[in-house]
This record gives structure tokens, C-alpha cells and sequence, in this order.
């Protein structure tokens, strides 16, 4: 990306020759110095294009087990008749006399790459205003921004320098960093909790670069159970500056919620319901008293702070929620995405003679690739096929997800969300007056409905990294809230 064209001529871009010819210098010296500087920089880092030329011929020689040498080189420029374009074999010599050694490799190296990057920046500033000014016509102002943010978090991404391989010794070390965080938090989970212990049991969190697909029925309540995890994780959120002035994440998360169904207004309802213990549809219709009142102001009061942010634009394409999400990523941080739901998104190609099994491909895909760009867990909600209406027993299954096996492909996590009860109180039998057989019919729904009333199951059907089951969760129709259900205590023996 160092194209210069758009640059102000009386500005000459930013570049530091001495430390390029003494990185080069310093590898046609010895060239174990490659190593060193392997990871840090790339041919087109350099802003000189001869400097560019003798690095890229010095790595592939390198990597393909030659030397690379003054010899070498010579020999390789002329053959290519590119020697006089790099300076000649007496420019190969100076680059030796003016070899780094020692520490001084690598930081000559980051200072390359830093100059670079600043050349990047000047050419996306660049390619941003002449977009700006002459837009090609599928580029409306949105699409150029999209474009922008892409740009600068790929250059972010890149001024990290990237992960790339670890030894055994620092794998195990990050390994036993995770279990040690795990161990010394009271419920023992390595991943971002949602404060329902038992799904957090089994699941051990939600964890970075995870794909967890929530699914189920209409009136199952996922949209509340994503809800409710969703403000959990945000109000147990605790940041900790660091020594370079940034922010770390040790407890809870900063949650992005794209409401692609419901507004933002709906959903800060629900949540104000759940911390009220208000009835939600009272609290829509305004059917409250004064102490009523007060409670919601109380809790809006407590609640403003709350590191959750919530998008509610409809039909936007994974592209553009990547691009958001990149963005709050970069201003407030980010730990959880969550999306309700994968239905409602478009793909990025958007092509009409995409079918929807395809699109949906798309979409998986991209979230997958999201929630390991960004480092987060990735929550969408997903519909089921109407089949499940069709059994008997309604749990749902894997085969019930809509529209694609790649769903299930690219998930790391798939649970779904049912509530008996639901079912059964649309079945219930005539009580049968004098008709034993009718009674007694009538009493095992009603046993059974006592029993499952107040209750849902949250099915772990698919986890790579862990166990399958079932979670019994506790859920309030009334507050639209899951919960922990309460445990009996065991009686005292008095012996």
C-alpha cells in the first residue's frame, strides 16, 4: 500500500534509508540477522524499491535454504538484468559497511515497520478523499465508510504484528494462565460467565473466538435468555488500565447487541423489567403506580453506565455489523458480540442468484471468521424448521436448524432453548366430570405442568470443546427472565 501518487509533492513521505540498508547490511552479513527480523517486516515495508527488491530476493533465498550474499545477489540481479536497478554490486558493498549489529537489528526493523504504516495511513487518508470526491456508483456514504473502517482495522491488525507460531513452552504457559484465571474465580470459568450457573457449568463461559449458536421456537424465550446474558456478563464488567495506558478486560465483558428484530427501547424495557421485577408489558403500557415509578427511575439510574451497547438497524449485511463491531472495539472495547438474529442478516455478496442455503453459508461463515478476528465469543440467534412442530416430543435437534448445515458446521457451541410448559398448556385435556378415565388424564397434565411451570431446558447439542446435555434454567414469564433455580436444602439429621 505504498503508493505515493496522492501525496502533497512538497511532503516527502516518512522513511528512514540508514536503518533499511543497515537491516539489509546486516542480513547479507550474517544471515541468521533474517530470523530476527522475519516476523517484524515485509518487502514492501521499505519505502526504497531497490531496498524493497534485495529484501524479497534475500528472504526467498533464505527460506529456500541458500545464501544470500553480496556473491549471490550479484549473480541473481544479473541474471534478471536488474542489477544496475538496485544499484549495482557496489551498492550490494556499502549495504555491508553499513550493517547493524546486535539490538539494533530489531529495532531498526520496527522503525521500518513504523514508517511504514505511517505511509499507509497517509494512503488510506488519501484513497478516503478521492472516494469521497469521485464515488463509484454502488459507493454510497455508508459503503465508503465501511471501506475506511476495514482498511484502518486491517492496518491496526497489522501494526500488532500478529500472533504467529509459539512454542510448546508459551502455549502451555497461556494454557495455564486461562486454568489459573478459571481457578481463582469463585464459579470456576474460563470464559466470559452469564451468571446462570449451571450453563455456565457446563459450558465453562463463553469463550473467545467461539461461535454459539442460541436457537429455538417462537415463545421459546431466546431472545430474553440472549438478553439476560447479555446483561449479566455487562454488569459484572470490570476493567483494569494497563502500563500502556489501554484497558483489559478481568471480569464480565463489554457486550455489542444487534437487535436486528426488536429496538433498542424494547429491549432496554425488557432489561428494566428483569431488574425491577415489574411486569414488561405493564411497564409498556405506563399501567404503573408511584412506587412502581420509582423503581424504574431508580434502576435507569444504576443501569446508564452499563457497558452494553445496542445497534437495532435491520437488514444490515455482515460486512457492515464486522465494520461496527470493529469500530466499538476500537473506541470502548469489546468482548461479547451478540446477534438476534442470523436470519436477519444479509450476506455481504448480496447477489440475487445466491439461494438462501448459500447465503446463510456466507453469513456463518463470516461470523465465525468475525469472533476470531476480534478474539470474542459470537452469539446469534437462530430460528428452527417448523418440523419440530411435527413430533411428538418437541425438543429440538440438530437436524431442526433452518436452512443450512453450515450453522451447525460453524459452530463451535449449539444449544436450544424449550419450555414445556408452553406446549402443554396448549394441550391441556378435559377435566371429564364423572369419566374416571378423563380425570385421571387430566390430573397427569396437571402433575406435569406443576412440575415444569416456571421452568425451561437450555440443550447443549453440539459443544467441540466440551460436554453435551441438558440445563434446566428457572424462567419468569412475568419479568421475561431466566434464572437459577432454587435448590432444596437438605433437612438437618438429628440422628
Amino acid at each position: 500500500m505504498n503508493d505515493m501518487s496522492n501525496t502533497p509533492k512538497s511532503v516527502e513521505a516518512p522513511h528512514n534509508l540508514s536503518a533499511e540498508a543497515g537491516v539489509l547490511g546486516a542480513i547479507l552479513y550474517d544471515n541468521n540477522a533474517f530470523q530476527r527480523v522475519a516476523d517484524i517486516l515485509r518487502s514492501t515495508d521499505f519505502y526504497s524499491i531497490p531496498h524493497q527488491e534485495i529484501f524479497e530476493v534475500c528472504s526467498t533465498m533464505i527460506q529456500g535454504g541458500r545464501v544470500a550474499d553480496g556473491i549471490t545477489l550479484r549473480e541473481h540481479f544479473e541474471k534478471a538484468d536488474k542489477l544496475q536497478e538496485i544499484g549495482g554490486a557496489s551498492y550490494l558493498a556499502e549495504l555491508l559497511d553499513s550493517a547493524a549489529f546486535g539490538p539494533e537489528i530489531s529495532d531498526y526493523a520496527r522503525m521500518i515497520r513504523d514508517f511504514a504504516m505511517r505511509r499507509d495511513l497517509i494512503d488510506i487518508g488519501a484513497t478516503v478523499q478521492h472516494r469521497a470526491f469521485k464515488p463509484a456508483p454502488e459507493e454510497d456514504g455508508d459503503k465508503q465508510l465501511e471501506l475506511a473502517e476495514r482498511q484502518l482495522f486491517d492496518l491496526a491488525d497489522r501494526g500488532s504484528s500478529g500472533r504467529g507460531f509459539h512454542s510448546f513452552s508459551t502455549a502451555l504457559k497461556e494454557s495455564l494462565a486461562m486454568a489459573e484465571a478459571a481457578f481463582k474465580r469463585d464459579g470456576k470459568i474460563a470464559g466470559v460467565a452469564s451468571q446462570l450457573d449451571d450453563l455456565d457449568t457446563m459450558l465453562g463461559g463463553f469463550h473467545k473466538s467461539d461461535l454459539v449458536i442460541l436457537a429455538g421456537r417462537p415463545s421459546m424465550g431466546k431472545t430474553t435468555l440472549a438478553t439476560n446474558i447479555a446483561f449479566n456478563a455487562a454488569q459484572a464488567c470490570r476493567r483494569e488500565a494497563q502500563p500502556d495506558g489501554s484497558k483489559k478486560t478481568v471480569e464480565g465483558a463489554v457486550v455489542a447487541f444487534f437487535s436486528l428484530e426488536m429496538s433498542c427501547e424494547q429491549l432496554a424495557t425488557r432489561i428494566i423489567a428483569d431488574r425491577t421485577g415489574l411486569n414488561a408489558h405493564h411497564i409498556r403500557q405506563g399501567d404503573l403506580d408511584a412506587s412502581d415509578f420509582e423503581k424504574i427511575r431508580q434502576a435507569t439510574e444504576e443501569l446508564q453506565n452499563l457497558p452494553l451497547y445496542i445497534d437495532d438497524q435491520g437488514g444490515i449485511s455482515v460486512s457492515q455489523l464486522a465494520a461496527r463491531a470493529r469500530r466499538l472495539k476500537r473506541t470502548s472495547g469489546l468482548d461479547m458480540v451478540v446477534i438476534d438474529y442470523l436470519q436477519l442478516l444479509t450476506s455481504t455478496t448480496g447477489k440475487a442468484s445466491d439461494s438462501r442455503v448459500q447465503e446463510i453459508t456466507q453469513i456463518t461463515m463470516g461470523l465465525k471468521a468475525l469472533a476470531k478476528e476480534l478474539n470474542v465469543p459470537v452469539i446469534a440467534l437462530s430460528q428452527l424448521s417448523r418440523q419440530v412442530e411435527q413430533r411428538e416430543d418437541k425438543r429440538p435437534q440438530l437436524s431442526d436448524l433452518r436452512e443450512s448445515g453450515s450453522i451447525e458446521q460453524d459452530a463451535d457451541v449449539v444449544m436450544f432453548v424449550y419450555r414445556e410448559s408452553y406446549y402443554l398448556e396448549r394441550t391441556e385435556p378435559q377435566s371429564g366430570g364423572e369419566d374416571p378415565a378423563s380425570a385421571e388424564k387430566w390430573t397427569k397434565w396437571r402433575q406435569r405442568m406443576d412440575e415444569v411451570l416456571g421452568t425451561a431446558e437450555v440443550i447443549i447439542g453440539k459443544q467441540r470443546h466440551g460436554p453435551i446435555g441438558r440445563v434446566t434454567l428457572a424462567f419468569d414469564a412475568n419479568t421475561t427472565r431466566f434464572g437459577n433455580l432454587k435448590r432444596q436444602q437438605p433437612e438437618p439429621d438429628f440422628g
